[in-house]
């Protein structure tokens, strides 16, 4: 699902028009980052917490030729799902997506 779609959705449920739901959509998503880039977390009760961290520095090798690199620290966005939205996936049935493993070849 995309923005747009998500867009849609939420002016069919609700009756309004999809320009207007498109702006408070993307104010929403605007604000999001706003406080993270401020705060570093942003806590949206029965969904989920967003934090900023950061990532260590540590060594990789390039796949190409092989050479070590030093890839530098960074700061990334994390998520952790509220305990509702956990129990409503789980209940959704839909099967997890297997995590991958660094170096193992994509699944088809």
């Amino acid at each position: 699902m995309t923005k747009n779609d998500m867009v849609i959705e939420i002016a069919k449920k609700t009756n309004v028009e999809q320009q207007k739901v498109k702006q408070i959509v993307q104010l929403t998503l605007d604000s999001i980052v706003d406080i993270l880039a401020t705060e570093k977390r942003i806590e949206l009760r029965n969904f989920g917490v967003f934090e900023v961290r950061t990532r260590k520095a540590r060594k990789a090798r390039n796949p190409r030729t092989g050479a070590e690199v030093m890839v530098p620290s960074k700061q990334v966005v994390t998520f952790k799902a509220g305990k509702i939205m956990e129990e409503r996936i789980e209940a959704s049935g839909a099967p997890a997506k297997p995590a991958s493993t660094p170096g193992a070849p994509a699944s088809p």
